[in-house]
C-alpha cells in the first residue's frame, strides 16, 4: 500500500549536515563562522557607504541594497540549521518550512536581480560616461529598486500555490532548508500547475537577468576594445571586476549545483552544494569589493578609525 495523504501536516525533516557524531560540533563552528563573517562583512560594506558621502553613487546605493540581500538570505537560512545541529534534531515545522522558503525565494530574486541592475550602472559608466549622471538619477535608481521587490509577489505566489497541495507520509526533504522544488515533489496531489509557474518563474526571473548582465558586458568590452589607451583598457576593466567576479561566483556555483544534480545520484553531495550556492557568494561578496576596490577600502579604513570614537 502507497503513503496515504496526510492533510494535516505539522513538519517536515531536512537532512543532516553530518551523520557522524564526533564532525558535528566542527560543522556547527565553521557554519557559525562562515554567518558571522557573512554579517559582519556585509555590515561593514552598509555602514561604511552610508557613513561616506563620496560613496552616494548608484553604484554603491545598489552595492547596499545587495549586502543587506546577502544578510537576510544567510539569516533565513544557516540560523535554523545551526540550531538543528546543536539539538540533533532535523525537524522544521509546517508553518516554519513555508516561510524559510518564501524568504529564500525573495531573497534569491532579489539578488539575481541587483546583479543584472548593477550590469547596467556599469554599462551605462563605461559605455556613456557624459550622459551617466542623466541615465542613472536618483528617481531612476529607486524605481529600480521598487521594481525588484516584484520577486516578493513571485515568492508569495509560490508559497500560496504549495498551500494548495496535499503532502504524504514521506515528509523528508533531502537539503539543509526548505526549497521549493523539493517541497513540490513531497507532494500526492497534482502539481502540474506548480510546476508550470516554477518553469514559468525561473525563465522570466533567471533568464531575463542573466541576458541584461550578458547584454551590458557585451556591450562594455565591445566600448572598451575601441579605446585607444593601453592603460585606458586596463582601468575600465578593472573597475567593473569586482562585479564581474560577484557575477562569476553567483552564476558559477549555481551551474555547479544544476550540472551536479544532473550527473550524480547523491543528494548529500546536491545538498552540500547547494548549501554552497546560497553561503559562499554572500560570504564572500564583500570582500571582493572591499579588496578590488579602492574607494571602499578608503571608506572602510575611515569607518575603522572613527569606530572607538563611538565607543
Amino acid at each position: 500500500m502507497g503513503p496515504r495523504n496526510k492533510t494535516g501536516v505539522s513538519e517536515f525533516l531536512l537532512m543532516e549536515v553530518t551523520e557522524d557524531l564526533e564532525l558535528q560540533p566542527l560543522y556547527f563552528i565553521l557554519f557559525l563562522f562562515i554567518y558571522l563573517v557573512t554579517i559582519l562583512g556585509n555590515l561593514l560594506i552598509i555602514m561604511a557607504v552610508i557613513s561616506d558621502s563620496h560613496l552616494h553613487t548608484p553604484m554603491y546605493f545598489f552595492l547596499y541594497n545587495l549586502s543587506f540581500t546577502d544578510i537576510c538570505l544567510s539569516t533565513t537560512m544557516i540560523p535554523k540549521m545551526l540550531v538543528n545541529i546543536q539539538t540533533q534534531n532535523q525537524s522544521i515545522t509546517y508553518t516554519s518550512c513555508l516561510i524559510q522558503l518564501c524568504f529564500i525565494l525573495i531573497f534569491v530574486g532579489l539578488e539575481n536581480s541587483l546583479l543584472a541592475v548593477m550590469a547596467y550602472d556599469w554599462y551605462a559608466a563605461i559605455c556613456h560616461p557624459l550622459r551617466y549622471t542623466v541615465i542613472m538619477s536618483p528617481c531612476l535608481c529607486g524605481q529600480l529598486i521598487l521594481f525588484l521587490f516584484i520577486s516578493i509577489v513571485d515568492a508569495l505566489l509560490h508559497t500560496l500555490m504549495v498551500l494548495q497541495l496535499t503532502f504524504c507520509t514521506d515528509l523528508e526533504i533531502p537539503l539543509f532548508f526548505c526549497e521549493v522544488v523539493q517541497v513540490i515533489k513531497l507532494a500526492c496531489s497534482d502539481t502540474l500547475i506548480n510546476n508550470i509557474l516554477m518553469y514559468l518563474a525561473t525563465s522570466i526571473f533567471g533568464g531575463v537577468p542573466v541576458c541584461g548582465i550578458i547584454f551590458s558586458y557585451s556591450q562594455i568590452v565591445s566600448s572598451v576594445l575601441r579605446m585607444p589607451s593601453a592603460s585606458g583598457k586596463y582601468k575600465a576593466f578593472s573597475t567593473c571586476g569586482s562585479h564581474l567576479s560577484v557575477v562569476s561566483l553567483f552564476y558559477g556555483t549555481g551551474f555547479g549545483v544544476y550540472i551536479s544534480s544532473a550527473l550524480t545520484n547523491s543528494s548529500r553531495n546536491t545538498a552540500v552544494l547547494s548549501m554552497m550556492y546560497t553561503v559562499v557568494p554572500q560570504m564572500m561578496n564583500p570582500f571582493i569589493y572591499s579588496l578590488r576596490n579602492r574607494d571602499m577600502k578608503g571608506a572602510l579604513r575611515k569607518l575603522i578609525v572613527r569606530t572607538p570614537s563611538f565607543l
